[in-house]
Formats: C-alpha cells, sequence, structure tokens
C-alpha cells in the first residue's frame, strides 16, 4: 500500500490512541493487559516509547530511529499527538520512500508504516480494553492491516514464549478489528478479571 494512503489511515487511529492514553487514571495503572507481560504502566510504556522511536527515525534525514531513547512524558496523549504530527509530516515529505533503520537493520519505508499501523490498531485495543474504553477504529485500517501482518506473523514470530501469542480462532465473518485481533494472538472478548 502506498504511504500516503496508509498515512490517512494511520491518522485517525493515532489520534484515538491519544484520547485513549488520556482517559487511563493513574489507578489502572496495574491492571492487566491482553500482553500477558505487560500491565498497563509497562503497556502505555512501550507503546509511547516505540511511536516516539518511529517518529524520530522518519523524521531523521538517514532514516535512523534512536531506539533505547524515551519519550519526554509518556503517561499523556499529547507525546502522542506529538509523534503523530511528526509521523505525518516526514511521510508527507518522502521519508516512506527510504528504509526506516532500527538499530542496523533496515526496513522499507512503506512496509515499517503497514507495520506501525497495524501495531498501533492492536496496541490501542490492548490499551483501551484494559482500561474499558472504547476503541472503534475504521475497518479500512483494520483490512489493510489484515492484508498486511501475515506477511510478517512467520512461525518464528508467533506462538507460545514468543512476541505475538498463538492466533486465537475468530469466525470468517466477524468484524475485521477481532480478525485482525485474533489473527494477531488476541482473544477479542478479552476483559480484565472482574471487568
Amino acid at each position: 500500500m502506498d504511504p500516503t494512503t496508509t498515512t490517512a489511515l494511520l491518522d485517525p487511529v493515532l489520534s484515538d490512541l491519544a484520547v485513549v492514553v488520556d482517559g487511563i487514571p493513574p489507578s489502572a495503572d496495574r491492571r492487566p493487559t491482553p500482553c500477558t507481560d505487560l500491565d498497563v504502566a509497562a503497556l502505555r510504556h512501550h507503546v509511547l516509547s516505540w511511536l516516539t522511536v518511529f517518529a524520530d527515525g522518519y523524521a531523521d534525514p538517514d532514516g535512523r530511529a534512536p531506539v533505547g531513547q524515551e519519550p519526554a512524558d509518556d503517561r499523556t496523549g499529547a507525546t502522542v499527538q506529538d509523534a503523530a504530527r511528526r509521523l505525518h509530516d516526514a511521510v508527507s515529505g518522502g521519508a516512506a520512500d527510504r528504509p526506516l533503520y532500527l538499530g542496523e537493520s533496515g526496513m522499507p519505508g512503506d512496509m515499517a508504516l503497514s507495520m506501525i499501523l497495524w501495531e498501533y490498531l492492536v496496541h490501542g485495543w490492548d490499551l483501551a480494553v484494559a482500561t474499558g474504553q472504547p476503541w472503534t477504529p475504521a475497518d479500512d485500517a483494520c483490512v489493510a492491516a489484515l492484508d498486511f501482518a501475515p506477511g510478517m506473523l512467520t512461525p518464528d514470530y508467533q506462538g507460545p514464549g514468543k512476541t505475538f501469542g498463538p492466533r486465537v480462532p475468530v469466525p470468517d465473518d466477524a468484524p475485521p478489528l477481532d480478525r485482525l485481533l485474533g489473527l494477531s494472538g488476541r482473544d477479542p472478548g478479552w476483559r480484565p478479571a472482574g471487568g
């Protein structure tokens, strides 16, 4: 998919993520999430740290992302909005036409952008469902991620003890978000205990 189309799908996802991040009360920080190794605070930090890394990488003239850099504030939607703006501006300027480097590993910029769309659709849901907030991304964004994700979900990355859990069976006629979640190793019916 061309970067302009992907960015048009990603922008509202990140806008919605900013709302979710701002809607997380401090009392929710230790709640479990669908990412079994991460509570809400740790997942929020992961999500915002990587979004900052991706934005910095696209904004860098050589496409080099400063892996390990921490966002100035990983608790607020303003961090998401700032990274989303920088990412959008860089991609609009042609940054997705060159590789994005995470350390020494380079990935085609358009492919990395599709990966970001997929990741933030799923992690946005992770944070929203763990904190009792709505998450209703556009079907078009979920369908685009459904087209992209299977190529990345090789046996090296999916299964017990790996980056993504085993696929969760979801009906073929389920909404695109539910199918994307199942493909990504999430149970669309997951709710925190007592939630």
